[in-house]
């Protein structure tokens, strides 16, 4: 096993340090760092716990050839022009520039890489990157609190440029990852299953169970619309009755999870009620398909969430499901 830890446990690299603070918009938006604070304090606990098991990776800004994978350079100059006025906004309302959001997202962009370069290189088994999983913002505007998406920079990445047969990206935030399901509908090389409250009762308002990928890529993608008050059995049913086939028919060379913890009950904007055991089911189970399916290869990223009790609980548990043995 690459880089296992001492105790025979894998090794998770988790992106922390001050710079992971900077992606936070001005009060009172609901995406700030205070959500994130409470879960970085519990990482030392973590590490006692798990020991060398437990990695803290530093964090690093991504080149601009990394972004323009994926999102038009228009797009990027626009952003960075916005950043270095510092007021205005990159979508509709939702997502407000500020000075130095354009280097803010940067780092986000670069530490997803830099655990999938990690993972790739055998130097850890997992990575988890608190800040990752922006998966609103589409090629050529922010959407939703994401500026640029660093998970569809990462399939890009890994397909492009590592030359990849096939990536497997879950979704487990309340809300539809919308910006990396549309943005790969037709590319058969990507397949997606993503779990969220119906879009008939939350933001984006997509994400519906006829949509399963187009031309060639039919059957390669899959909604799970779960209902408000939805809970950790509902969610659980929904994996057995339609993730579990899903997943059987894939066979990934890397596995990416956005592990969006908006969906525990609580959250101030949805309405699911899940605990974290959802968190710690989703991760296990992609934690034995990495290593069934691609030699381990595995990074989550945090996504949504702004209840700060929950979100410590929610990435806490994907951290422990993803340091044991599967």
């Amino acid at each position: 096993m690459a880089g296992a830890g001492s105790s025979g446990r894998c090794r998770v690299g988790v992106i922390h340090g001050q710079e992971m603070l900077l992606y936070s918009f001005p009060n009172p938006h609901p995406f700030r760092k205070e959500r994130v604070i409470p879960f970085m304090r519990g990482l030392d606990e973590l590490e006692r716990e798990f020991g060398d098991s437990i990695v803290f990776i530093k964090p690093e800004t991504a080149s601009v050839d990394r972004v323009l994978l994926f999102h038009d350079k228009r797009y990027v100059d626009f952003v960075r022009e916005c950043s270095e006025i510092g007021e205005g906004y990159l979508d509709y309302g939702d997502t407000p520039a500020f000075k130095g959001c354009y280097e803010a997202s940067l780092y986000v962009v670069g530490s997803t890489l830099k655990l999938v370069n990690l993972v790739l290189s055998g130097g850890i088994d997992h990575g988890f990157n608190p800040v990752g999983g922006l998966h609103h913002a589409r090629r050529d505007g922010a959407a939703g609190f994401c500026i640029f998406n660093d998970a569809a920079i990462a399939i890009k990445y890994l397909l492009d440029e590592i030359k990849l047969r096939e990536v497997l990206y879950v979704d487990i935030d309340a809300h539809h990852g919308d910006g990396v399901f549309y943005s790969f509908y037709f590319d058969k090389r990507v397949r997606i299953l993503d779990f969220h409250q119906s879009g008939r009762t939350l933001y984006p308002g997509t994400g519906f169970e006829h949509e399963r990928g187009g031309g060639e890529a039919i059957g390669t993608k899959l909604n799970v619309n779960l209902l408000p008050g939805a809970g950790f059995e509902e969610f659980k049913q929904s994996w057995e009755d339609f993730a579990r086939d899903f997943l059987n028919h894939s066979d990934p060379d890397f596995i990416l999870l956005q592990a969006g913890a908006d969906g525990l009950e609580g959250d101030p904007l949805t309405g699911l009620n899940y605990n974290e055991e959802v968190h710690e089911f989703v991760a296990g189970q992609l934690h034995k398909l990495a290593h069934e399916k691609c030699h381990g290869r595995l990074v989550a990223m945090g996504g949504g969430g702004y209840d700060p009790v929950n979100v410590s609980k929610a990435w806490t548990a994907v951290i422990r499901a993803l340091a044991t043995p599967p």
